[in-house]
């Protein structure tokens, strides 16, 4: 079981069209034909949409992706046309909204690793393999990878996992040509991250992206380079052989699986909520890696 613990009703403008509520995003369409995403501050876990939200997690994610839609700029179009707020639209929207280009989606989440660990390390240790790729023998978690290597994996609804593919699944399914594009592009942008964030202190361990198509050209699209999307490793704290702490809802994974919050996993209650010291560790983290990234100060 699993899903929302509460499932919002979404907030009804003028003029625009709810598509869809996701684990964190709302969907609308404008009368242009454009889409609006706004960003709201849930966070989820263990493949629950939990019932506490994270004050300026969507304003953080909003910021920091658009940040790193300057920085690969020369590299990939994306698919923001607007951060202006859509008229009649409520005050907190400001901040979390983007007005972005109509694409055709392509079915496939585009993950790029260059360090071994999460599902990868799971694979690993079971086949020597990771999406299929075979990886050199004694590798733990946290290591680092010969080169940066592209696992795809299929999207799922909310509440459900996504489930790693090999890259010759994905060709049957979006064509060969599209499969090599989608593996270039994913690939490049992480190389550009990784570099970026490895200049200032932090290690981009996995990220994953996703595209679609504006006519003929490859679009980069949704959220990029997120806490929410990658992992992020502080440098001087690198260890490989354990898990490395970082910037994302850890401390949210860590309180739900510990003896105080009384929730059992495998269980079918849904999570209970946050405690006020979880939800302040965890928006700190998520500030503090929009500061460090970007060298801007969050207000």
């Amino acid at each position: 079981m699993s899903g929302f613990v509460d499932k919002p009703e979404p907030i009804q403008v003028p003029g625009l069209v709810h598509l869809h509520t996701g684990k964190v995003r709302e969907l609308y369409r404008n009368e242009a034909g454009d889409l609006v995403m706004v960003a709201s501050d849930r966070i989820s876990a263990y493949d629950w949409v939990l019932p506490t939200e994270i004050p300026d997690k969507g304003r953080v994610l909003t910021q920091l992706s658009l940040w790193w839609f300057d920085q690969l700029a020369d590299l990939l179009p994306n698919h923001v046309l607007s951060t202006d707020l859509p008229e009649g639209a409520p005050a907190d929207w400001a901040g979390r909204t983007l007005v972005c280009k109509s694409l055709n989606m392509v079915p496939v989440e585009c993950v790029a690793r260059g360090y071994l660990t999460g599902s990868g390390l799971v694979e690993y240790n079971e086949s020597r393999t990771v999406c299929g790729l075979a990886l050199p023998h004694g590798l733990v978690d946290g290591s680092e990878l010969p080169a940066p290597i592209f696992t795809p994996a299929t999207k799922a609804a909310v509440g459900e996992h996504d489930e790693n593919v090999s890259y010759e699944e994905v060709a049957r399914q979006v064509g060969a040509e599209t499969a090599a594009q989608l593996r270039q592009a994913t690939l490049a942008a992480y190389s550009r991250a990784r570099d970026i964030a490895r200049d200032r202190g932090i290690i981009l361990a996995d990220t994953k992206f996703e595209f679609g198509f504006d006519g003929d050209s490859l679009v980069i699209a949704d959220e990029v380079l997120t806490p929410d999307s990658s992992r992020f490793w502080p440098a001087d704290r690198w260890e490989p052989g354990r898990a490395q702490p970082s910037y994302d809802k850890q401390f949210v994974r860590d309180w739900l699986t510990s003896a105080e919050s009384g929730w059992d996993r495998k269980g079918e209650q849904p999570p209970p909520a946050l405690p006020q010291q979880v939800v302040d560790a965890t928006r700190a983290k998520y500030v503090e890696a929009y500061e460090r990234l970007t060298g801007i100060t969050w207000s």
